[in-house]
């Protein structure tokens, strides 16, 4: 049986570009990929069957706990702080900004894990802390000591990480209030609304879409900072119980991979929540994504197809006139 002629003349027979090196590439990265994964699992040092022993043991998940809580309140501190300090940075007062800006210089240039041993000596630098006028009578005084030990320890922690963190969330949130165009501002004062109105209303709804991204990555960031709260000393968190287990049990191989699958975990996690608050905030700014979610594209095509139907009928019928030579010219 012959092919039929082709009726087309000057048929254009396009041939798919083909990309033989995206093939080779492809199976060499598959094959390293699969190369570490058989290390991975045949590997007898990493102990497996350890790691399952104790991923779900008492002191890890009690350590996990504590991670969050530090994590927890670490960037609930650190928000407060930050948006006072973006605050003050944009103050028209030079005492405000330079106070702001020194903080930020002072806890953005030194690294956390020196700022922790600091807060750790606290009870050595500060053994009495209290409130009052300066040269004047004491309203409440406290020691500082016993913050330095047990649970109470998790205190000049969290306190440690979050005026570290403070310092980095401040130009974020900066950034986005500055990300802002002003004339809404100037545009919404004219329309008679309040300060905080317009904050709460058109500038800061606008400038979570800039500081949402980096703010959850910061706080992932936070969670894997807590594994140096060693040096305040805090020992609950889940990186120094995971080593004590493996210094006691003489693995301590088995149980860093206990810390880092939970880590991985929860890291996870706190990422499917960021991208969900970066769509949540990002609405108005991707289009694609709006017309998926909301159906417009499917629509949009549906009422082009019935727009195309309809002007084929009023064709077919002939009931409007062809233009005539005044209407071509548009005279």
């Amino acid at each position: 049986m012959s092919a039929a002629p082709d009726d087309i003349p000057d048929r254009i027979h396009a041939i798919p570009v083909r990309y033989p090196w995206r093939v080779v590439s492809a199976i060499i990265v598959a094959v390293i990929a699969a190369m570490f994964i058989h290390g991975l699992v045949t590997n007898e040092v990493l102990q497996w069957d350890l790691v399952a022993k104790y991923l779900f043991h008492e002191n890890i998940l009690r350590a996990i706990g504590w991670t969050l809580i530090l994590t927890v309140a670490s960037m609930v501190l650190a928000v407060v702080m930050a948006l006072t300090l973006a605050i003050m940075r944009s103050s028209e007062n030079p005492v405000m900004r330079s106070v702001a800006w020194f903080y930020i210089w002072f806890f953005r240039g030194t690294p956390v894990y020196t700022q922790l041993v600091f807060w750790g000596l606290l009870s050595v630098l500060y053994p009495m802390l209290s409130l009052g006028i300066p040269f004047g009578p004491e309203f409440f005084s406290f020691e500082t000591k016993p913050l330095t030990v047990g649970t109470l320890a998790a205190i000049p922690a969290i306190l440690g990480l979050a005026f570290n963190e403070a310092a980095y969330l401040a130009e974020i949130i900066r950034a986005g209030l500055q990300s802002v165009d002003p004339g809404q501002h100037e545009a919404a004062r004219a329309l008679g609304m309040k300060n905080w109105s317009i904050m709460r209303r058109i500038v800061i709804p606008q400038a979570m879409r800039v500081i949402v991204p980096p703010t959850g990555n910061e706080t992932i960031s936070m969670l894997k900072t807590t594994s140096l709260v060693l040096a305040v000393p805090f020992t609950l968190d889940l990186t120094y119980q995971s080593s004590a287990i493996g210094s006691r049990t003489f693995a301590p191989v088995p149980l860093l991979l206990v810390a880092a699958i939970w880590y991985l975990v929860i890291t996870s996690i706190l990422m499917v929540g960021q991208y969900y608050l970066e769509r949540y905030y990002g609405r108005g700014f991707d289009g694609r994504n709006i017309a998926a979610a909301s159906g417009v594209g499917a629509k949009l095509k549906e009422r082009a197809g019935k727009r195309g139907a309809r002007q084929g009928a009023i064709n077919a019928a002939k009931t409007t006139p062809d233009p005539g030579p005044l209407d071509e010219s548009g005279t």
